[in-house]
């Protein structure tokens, strides 16, 4: 780190800094996404400045240099990291059983560390460093949504045994690859009307977790159902 850095050097550093909010923040707001191109911007412009400031205030020329107070400067970029954190605190939210926020929360604390980089006058880490946040951004997306995954749903089947046996409604679940992991029946009516619940699990890629399967369709259009409840569950392993 140069303890005098010139004014070309400040220029370059925040120069790069903005370069760099501008390209994730721009990849942010085409998947719109939150933390997007002023957010990541102004958190990476304001941690390059932040280690600028370190950067100048590590000058200790003079006649002695016991005639100078030794600070710790390095504190004001630790302390911007920990203000960071808890404003990617505040972004990452629970809705039910699903967490959101948490790409968002990383962004943030990613592009504080880019813009620290920066601000250090590691130009060559910096530019390196924010072209893998954008391949990991980008291209880590198509192999996030390839990826298959393990998923639960709760299923509610009311129907008439004389059109829809138990023992048949099994098998729908069965052949279209839903594993029943709980299964549980009620009989109404003097046995006229069932209500099955079903807790399924299969696997699929993220984007099958919020779509009803093709069984639905079917199982909807039997004589007989008189109602078919379908609720996805996310699952923590």
């Amino acid at each position: 780190m140069l303890t005098d850095p010139t004014w070309l050097d400040i220029a370059l550093r925040l120069g790069l800094a903005t370069l760099a909010g501008v390209l994730v923040g721009y990849n942010r707001e085409a998947h719109s996404q939150v933390a997007g191109l002023r957010t990541t911007t102004l958190v990476c412009v304001a941690a390059c400045l932040s280690m600028v400031l370190a950067n100048l205030m590590l000058k200790t020329e003079g006649p002695e240099p016991r005639d100078f107070l030794r600070l710790d400067v390095m504190r004001l970029p630790l302390g911007v990291l920990t203000g960071i954190g808890f404003i990617g605190a505040g972004a990452i939210v629970r809705r039910g059983d699903s967490v959101m926020g948490v790409a968002t929360a990383a962004t943030l604390w990613f592009m504080t560390l880019v813009g620290l980089t920066f601000g250090a006058g590691q130009l060559g880490l910096g530019s390196a460093v924010t072209a893998a946040g954008l391949v990991v951004l980008s291209g880590l997306e198509r192999v996030d949504h390839a990826i298959r995954r393990r998923f639960r749903a709760g299923l509610t089947v009311c129907a008439e045994p004389a059109h829809l046996p138990e023992s048949e409604l099994r098998d729908i679940l069965r052949d279209c690859g839903h594993g029943v992991v709980a299964w549980a029946i009620t009989y109404r009516d003097g046995g006229d009307s069932y209500e099955a619940r079903a807790e399924l699990e299969w696997y699929g890629q993220i984007g099958d977790r919020a779509r009803p399967p093709d069984f639905l369709v079917g199982l909807v259009k039997r004589p007989g159902v008189r109602q078919v409840d379908w609720s996805p569950q996310a699952i923590s392993v």
